[in-house]
């Protein structure tokens, strides 16, 4: 039957690029490829708007198998990946009851938050717990990592458990230096070298932690954290074979835990990236194949999470578990949407929960291996964001290693510096945080509900929690400059109103309408819309009538030279006037007194600053 089987393909002439490019061209009637079709990304790189397979033929991601090095491709030949819940441990009994409850509902890998490094402790947090079945993992302070771990062998030998378990101690020295900007006091190498040799009898206990989510989470671009990730794990590697240890055993005491942002594609190849370069990395020091293995632990992103609107955060969340999920790596933590502005609930957790079940029971994504291999795009997206990866890590080694770029707040710096182009870039639209600063839900309210802004693993990574210094991490999420505004409006004693003065060409009133109400919404505003005026006099008497503060006038540019200055004019100054677009009369109409323009060019959030500033009481 095989032999039979007619190739299809075979009957049409093969199409060379230059012939589909020209067919491009030809539809974009003249406009130019590059600049209408080719996209530059944040990460440094081009991507062009298709593929073929002569774009990939050179590449050294295509010649391996999942499991094989250099592990682009995973280094697993299944993808069971693991789904973590994070548990706050300060109460180890009751952390340990919710960690058996969620393990009856399907979660098999444990985040145990905050806990103390006591026996008595250790023995209390995993009373009931399979460890063979379960993996468990742990955050504690720097200083109480080595009591930590002998406690937890102590406990694991007792139970004859020590072959068996797997998990983690997130030892990580370097947090004082990027949350706080100030440098670790400890000697890093002697504790960590000290953990190493500690936990040597528990070979599946990874206790080096590189935690570059900090770095995602504070704003960083896709390549930064990778970047700063690759040289934070090899500063572990120099460290402790400096110290004297052996390469195989170091590596295989390192986990990386990373972010994932809401860039599919992107975050799916990074990882892919992430495990290739490693193995490289690892491989000069002289380590085993099998000990370039990355350990690989994905949590979705808080900095893109939002208040308002706030279930839209599932929906971020979900594609970059998926993306996590594609990518092969070995655990997951889906971040309740919650977390912005409570301590998440029983619900929220659920619900986190049930977003990788669902990729796994319902869409079986555990099922197939790398299945992004192969992709003209993805691959191509792998190579490039490892090579720009690849120049920030020897940048950085170039400066000394990581550790000496956090500790003189270089690395912090940069991160700051792309923060702030991305919130610039949110004001301005660029980005879109669908419900905050494109589409919002004009009538929700949000003060009530806020309990706490700070999210629940401790990390301090809130709204209003201000960044130590200049050489700390910023701490804001993308959306607290919009969430701010319209705070600012739910506590004011007015709501104000925005009046769509409609007219003219019904197409451009329309759009213009819908521009307008989802620009001013953003602030929380009231929004009146309206069918259309006849005249600009009924329009403004309608919306003083109303009680308008705003006034937008919304029609075609052709007609903005005469009704502008009508309707200026005729409102005399009894409410804000707006012009929605960039006519080409604008300077016409500015010499008359009309200053307020809005378009797709306009900074979003300066502009409803400024309208705040003069509406609010």
């Amino acid at each position: 039957m095989a032999e039979n089987k007619e190739k299809l393909f075979d009957q049409f002439p093969p199409v060379t690029t230059a012939e589909w490019k020209a067919k491009v061209e030809a539809d974009l009637k003249g406009a130019p490829f590059d600049k209408k079709l080719v996209w530059r990304t944040n990460e440094g790189f081009s991507l062009q708007p298709m593929y073929r397979a002569e774009d990939i033929e050179d590449f050294k991601t295509t010649d391996s198998l999942p499991g094989e090095y250099p592990y682009v491709r995973g280094t697993r030949s299944d993808n069971n990946w693991l789904s973590r819940q994070e548990i706050q441990a300060s109460d180890a009994k009751a952390a340990n009851a919710k960690a058996i409850e969620v393990i009856g509902k399907g979660i098999n890998s444990i985040g145990f938050v905050g806990c103390e490094a006591d026996e008595a402790t250790v023995a209390a947090l995993l009373e009931g717990i399979d460890l063979a079945a379960t993996e468990i993992n742990f955050r504690c302070c720097p200083r109480s990592a080595q009591q930590l771990a002998e406690s937890l062998v102590i406990y694991l030998k007792a139970k004859g458990a020590e072959k068996v378990f797997r998990g983690s101690i997130d030892f990580n020295p370097f947090r004082k230096a990027l949350k706080h900007g100030k440098p670790f006091p400890g000697d890093i190498a002697a504790m960590g070298k000290a953990l190493v040799e500690t936990t040597a009898c528990v070979p599946g206990l990874k206790v080096l932690a590189v935690d570059s989510v900090m770095l995602s989470d504070a704003g960083a671009y896709i390549f930064q954290e990778l970047g700063n990730a690759l040289a934070w794990g090899a500063d572990w590697m120099t460290l402790l074979t400096d110290a004297g240890l052996g390469a195989d055993e170091v590596a295989s005491k390192i986990k990386f835990n990373m972010g994932i942002s809401s860039n599919y594609f992107m975050e799916l190849a990074k990882f892919r990236a992430a495990r290739m370069l490693w193995a490289q990395i690892v491989r000069k020091y002289g380590a085993s194949e099998d000990a370039c293995k990355m350990a690989v632990h994905a949590t979705t992103s808080r900095y893109n999470q939002t208040i308002y609107d706030a279930h839209v955060n599932l929906l971020r969340s979900q594609t970059e578990c998926m993306s996590a999920a594609l990518a092969g790596v070995d655990s997951i933590t889906v971040t309740p949407f919650d977390v912005p502005y409570q301590t998440p609930d029983d619900f929220s957790e659920r619900i986190a929960r049930n977003q990788q079940f669902l990729l796994k029971e319902e869409s079986h994504l555990d099922k197939v291996v790398d299945p992004a291999g192969g992709s003209y795009y993805v691959e191509t997206l792998t190579v490039s964001i490892a090579n720009e990866a690849w120049k920030l890590f020897l940048d950085v080694e170039s400066k000394g290693g990581f550790l000496a770029c956090v500790n003189n707040g270089e690395v912090q710096k940069a991160v700051r510096e792309t923060s702030e182009k991305r919130h610039t870039d949110v004001a301005r639209r660029k980005e879109i945080l669908l419900g905050t600063n494109q589409y919002p839900n004009i009538n929700e309210t949000a003060a009530a509900k806020i309990k706490a802004t700070s999210c629940a693993c401790g990390c301090s990574h809130g709204d209003h929690h201000e960044a130590d210094g200049e050489n700390a991490l910023p701490t804001s999420r993308a959306a607290s400059d919009f969430e701010q505004l319209r705070l600012a409006t739910e506590a004011a004693s007015n709501r104000p109103k925005v009046f769509m003065l409609t007219i003219g060409n019904l197409a451009m009133r329309l759009a213009r309408a819908q521009f307008s109400t989802n620009f001013f919404g953003c602030a929380g505003y009231e929004i009146i819309d309206n069918l259309g005026f006849d005249t600009v006099e009924q329009g403004v008497d309608a919306a003083l009538a109303k009680g308008a503060d705003v006034v937008v006038l919304c029609s075609s540019d052709d007609e903005y030279a005469e009704l502008a200055p009508a309707a200026y004019k005729y409102l005399n100054g009894r409410a804000e006037f707006v012009v929605a677009g960039a006519p080409a009369c604008s300077d016409d109409l500015k010499a008359i007194g009309i200053t307020d323009f809005v378009n797709v060019r306009s900074n979003v959030l300066d502009t409803l600053r400024a309208f705040n500033a003069k509406l609010l009481k």
